[in-house]
């Protein structure tokens, strides 16, 4: 029984390639989402594999993160199935504590995912009834035969760089973006442009404005910004025990009420609220509010300075849609992220051209022929711990189901052969 959830394969060479058998799902991506799966199927006594294009488990998070990141939310929000957060753990743990946390749960569970296999293609055999996972690592080729693949690639697999005109021809300053940025150090007493207002453009920028560094943040648009906590409770938290009873245009209703006791008026500071209130706009579109963890402080007081859209960029200045020249020395974009899945995924029925599921949450997580979603539901890493468990129960229940049959065959089979000796 030692070995019942480790990788039953048979392999076999074809040409320059090797083709493995699965004898269970294949799962793409050792982020969250795909540790949560692995682990749930762990749990139901289901083989599987774990694909991971980088060299470590959650490659986001421990590569492509600022320093002084930590969860927005409270622990108990984001902790991923069947196993919480420490005890000792604070209400919001650092990027080093759930770097920590996610690797205890991989050895937890043993989960050893496959490293530096980056999936070049996976696609549906509709002779043999299987999926095939082609993947590349330092030039080998690797080809996967499953029955079950489960993307768990994510929703910020890609980081999005808009096209801004002068930005990469003109401007001589240095340009990177959010998931390059690890500390406003070495940006102290340089002219930063931070280019968007979600959560990460909001801390960019509040580092930076701690690390001395003259601050500007571009704000195209009209964007929630709500308290972290109110009266010492999570907003979030608040917001999910009132969806439980209320209409969600009475909740945005409260909200927007409380986060006003708060925060007061920001429209004076250049931040517009949309028309939408914030639940119902992150339920129709994804986009999350942002909570406010001390940036609004550092542009109350001058020290992050709002500016409208951008127009175009020169060797060392910015020129902005209301006519502004800035002078300024760097530019972070924190211009978001976008899923990758269309670019090695040849389907089209479930995953649509922007590489998430066709179908809303919570129906979201189960295409046909055996294709899954896990983490697609723009709901964080409560979302994810949902697909993973659904996912895991489905895969499970056909394969106790095809696991006992076979055991009866062969239990057949034997008792035939006793009765011919």
């Amino acid at each position: 029984m030692e070995n019942m959830f480790r990788l039953m394969a048979s392999e076999e060479y074809f040409s320059e390639r090797r083709c493995v058998w699965v004898n269970g799902p294949v799962i793409v991506g050792a982020g969250p989402s795909g540790l949560a799966t692995a682990a749930c199927l762990h749990d139901q006594g289901v083989p599987f594999v774990v694909v991971e294009r980088s060299d470590c488990i959650a490659s986001l998070w421990q590569k492509r993160t600022y320093d002084r990141l930590k969860l927005h939310l409270p622990k108990k929000f984001c902790q991923l199935p069947k196993m919480p957060f420490p005890d000792h753990y604070p209400e919001y743990p650092t990027k080093r504590q759930f770097i920590d946390y996610l690797e205890s749960y991989a050895n937890r569970f043993d989960i050893k995912p496959e490293f530096n296999k980056s999936v070049e293609s996976a696609r549906f055999d509709e002779t043999s009834g299987l999926w095939r996972v082609r993947t590349t690592s330092d030039g080998e080729e690797m080809e996967y035969i499953c029955r079950w693949l489960v993307v768990a690639t994510g929703e910020n697999a890609e980081r999005v760089v808009p096209e801004i005109n002068g930005l990469m021809t003109e401007f001589d300053g240095e340009v990177i973006h959010a998931c390059e940025y690890k500390s406003g150090e070495k940006f102290r007493g340089k002219r930063v442009l931070v280019v968007g207002c979600g959560n990460s453009g909001m801390e960019v920028s509040l580092d930076l404005a701690n690390h001395n560094a003259i601050t500007s943040m571009v704000v195209r648009s009209s964007v929630h910004v709500l308290p972290r906590e109110i009266m010492g409770k999570s907003t979030f938290g608040i917001s999910v025990m009132m969806m439980k009873w209320l209409p969600l245009w009475l909740v945005d209703k409260l909200l927007l009420i409380l986060s006003w006791l708060v925060l007061g008026s920001l429209s004076n500071y250049g931040l517009k609220r949309p028309d939408i209130g914030p639940m119902e706009l992150k339920s129709m579109t994804g986009k999350t509010p942002v909570l406010d963890i001390g940036a609004l402080e550092k542009i109350k007081s001058g020290d992050v300075e709002i500016v409208p859209a951008i127009k175009q960029f020169s060797r060392h200045h910015v020129e902005l849609v209301d006519g502004q020249n800035l002078d300024i020395d760097a530019v972070v974009l924190a211009t978001g992220y976008r899923s990758n899945v269309p670019s090695w995924l040849q389907e089209s029925e479930f995953f649509s051209k922007n590489g998430f599921p066709k179908s809303p949450f919570p129906n979201a997580w189960k295409g046909k022929s055996g294709l899954y979603a896990a983490g697609f539901t723009r709901k964080g890493l409560a979302g994810a711990s949902v697909d993973a468990v659904n996912i895991a129960q489905d895969i499970g229940n056909v394969w106790r189901e095809e696991t006992k049959r076979q055991k009866m065959r062969r239990n057949v089979g034997h008792r035939r052969c006793i009765s011919v000796a």
